[in-house]
């Protein structure tokens, strides 16, 4: 019976020869010469070595893949969605909050309504450069509108000057940096917390300086890679690969793993064309949304009814939360199916400002 042996070449390259069982894997035999240049290894740790990459590269695979399958816009994302059936099947199970806003109003009578709104791809499309996200007149008359009915939180990874110089609204709640910076409002609704005094909450003070660090670090790993654009949300990190080749996306998964993996107390995730590297603590959109509940006053009070609506990843831990606690509804916005905790659904800004619309126009009849 013939088997193989394998020498490695100190260049890396794998070289197999053919050899007997019998002069490679009985316990008296010699071992078999090794050629010039080459590198004798065992068939066990080559087995090794083999295992580990495979791991590695299933990983990264299984990044890439999860990458694509963050955008929506990509086609081949869409190849499962080609069934109008499939589609019908998960919009029953979302429906569109504008068909059932009747039903919606009628939950919230006799209850506090306040409203939780995440900023990209909400109050705002999602773009190629995401300093230019910028909200319309528009909306921003809409959400005014909505504050002056009922509390308004800004829900979002970006840091709060930043989302701020986008909105320009004083009267809302403002938590950036995925609820990790929570400000309350300079003007309006003062009778909700006037016993408090102005809300400000940052539970990953701490991290500020390594935030910093790995943020130069980002900046400087990825500047070969066209199109990515790394933004310091202050208490975390966004590294957006919207505008990156596809084909470079594995190239740039490595990268950013390469320089968290040296930060244990970082975690790294992903939304929609985006990786997210935010402190290990137990804090995200959730915990945010039930720090400011609490702060207005709606500690477990079952006369509140909270409308938390968003189109992230990021947003489903605020969706979660609010169907463990039996109270109010999440909306997603997405035109494509997806796995979500949200109750309704809409397809995109346009139709989060008519909703929001009407339910200002509710309040104020």
């Amino acid at each position: 019976m013939v088997s193989q042996n394998v020498v490695v070449p100190e260049t890396g390259m794998i070289t197999v020869s053919t050899v007997s069982n019998s002069t490679v894997f009985t316990p008296s035999s010699q071992k078999p010469p090794t050629a010039p240049g080459y590198i004798s290894i065992s068939k066990k740790k080559l087995l090794k070595n083999l295992e580990i990459n495979g791991a590695q590269s299933q990983r990264l695979n299984s990044w890439v893949d999860s990458m694509r399958a963050s955008s929506p816009t990509h086609l081949k994302s869409l190849s499962s969605l080609s069934s109008k059936e499939e589609l019908d099947a998960w919009i029953k199970r979302h429906p569109s909050a504008l068909d059932m806003f009747e039903r919606i109003i009628e939950a919230s009578r006799g209850k506090q309504i306040v409203m939780f709104l995440d900023y990209d791809g909400t109050l705002s499309p999602i773009v190629d450069d995401p300093d230019r996200a910028f909200m319309s007149s528009k909306m921003r008359r809409t959400v005014r509108k909505l504050a002056k009915s009922f509390p308004t939180s800004i829900v979002t990874g970006r840091c709060i000057d930043k989302v701020y110089s986008f909105v320009k609204l004083a009267e809302l709640y403002y938590a950036g940096s995925h609820g990790m910076d929570i400000k309350g409002p300079t003007k309006g609704f003062s009778r909700y917390n006037k016993d408090k005094p102005s809300v400000l909450y940052q539970p990953a003070g701490d991290f500020l300086p390594m935030i910093d660090e790995v943020f130069k670090q980002l900046v400087e790993k990825t500047k070969s890679t066209p199109g990515a654009k790394v933004e310091n949300n202050k208490f975390c990190l966004s590294v957006h690969f919207r505008c990156v080749d596809e084909k470079k996306w594995s190239e740039l998964a490595l990268k950013v793993r390469s320089v968290v993996k040296n930060y244990p107390t970082l975690k790294l995730s992903q939304g929609r064309k985006v990786f997210e590297i935010r402190p290990m603590i137990k804090w995200d959109k959730g915990k945010a949304l039930e720090f400011l509940l609490e702060s207005l006053g709606f500690e477990n009070c079952n006369e509140v009814f909270p409308i938390y609506i968003g189109d992230d990843r990021t947003d489903e831990d605020a969706f979660k939360l609010l169907r463990e606690r039996g109270q109010g509804f999440g909306i997603l916005v997405s035109k494509f199916p997806k796995d979500t905790n949200a109750s309704y659904s809409l397809q995109d800004p346009s139709e989060v400002m008519d909703f929001l619309r009407r339910l200002a126009e509710w309040k104020q009849m």
